[in-house]
């Protein structure tokens, strides 16, 4: 039976990351260091190919894949992007520590980030992008495609749709890195849910 390739894929750093801020819809480039460590990965490991490419709308997403994969023609999909973080966005963990709302937020108690975007209305949007481009996908027959994205959004994808079912600290992506997923329409089309094949990206000689 056809299967499909998934590849999750996380922009590179931006100079908030290397901060430790939170940075949702913030649409800030690669930092000169973001952007020497994807083209250190690129020459040390293999990434995956791909017949369709995918990414947020934020630059930081786009120019992952022009580093990347200069030859692509990426399609953007508006749901995947990252969630808005409201009177949080540019704001590191050190500066919250002491901010009752976002404690509360931190372990789970609320869902709601003031003055952004709601734990669930996140979670229904990112999902819905990610099941159209997936249906895409299998419509269109292309059996290998790259999503580049956001670590929150990498995160809850795997959560909701990989299996095994895994920790959520084994969800977590590092810049430049990732998860391929890989598609049978059977199971698809029954439950949506996709087998966890491996971390992207690979050292070299593991494919030799």
């Amino acid at each position: 039976m056809k299967t499909y390739k998934i590849h999750l894929l996380r922009h590179g750093v931006t100079e908030a990351n290397a901060d430790g801020r939170y940075i949702g819809v913030t649409d800030l480039p690669l930092s000169p260091e973001g952007l020497s460590e994807l083209l250190r990965l690129k020459e040390n490991y293999q990434y995956p190919g791909g017949v369709r490419f995918f990414t947020s709308p934020l630059t930081r997403c786009q120019q992952t894949l022009q580093v990347l994969y200069p030859r692509c023609q990426p399609e953007i999909v508006e749901g995947l992007r990252e969630c808005d973080f409201g009177e949080w966005e540019g704001k590191a963990i050190r500066e919250l520590k002491n901010d009752e709302r976002f404690l509360q937020w931190i372990e789970g108690k609320t869902r709601e980030i003031p003055g952004g975007e709601d734990t669930e209305a996140f979670r229904a949007r990112v999902c819905a992008a990610f099941e159209s481009v997936v249906n895409d996908i299998i419509h269109s027959g292309d059996t290998e495609a790259v999503i580049c994205t956001h670590g929150g959004v990498i995160t809850l994808l795997m959560q909701l749709y990989s299996l095994p079912r895994l920790n959520p600290k084994d969800c977590l992506a590092a810049p430049g890195n990732g998860f391929t997923l890989r598609v049978t329409p059977s199971v698809w089309m029954n439950e949506p849910l996709c087998e966890a094949l491996c971390i992207i990206p690979w050292e070299k000689e593991d494919q030799d």
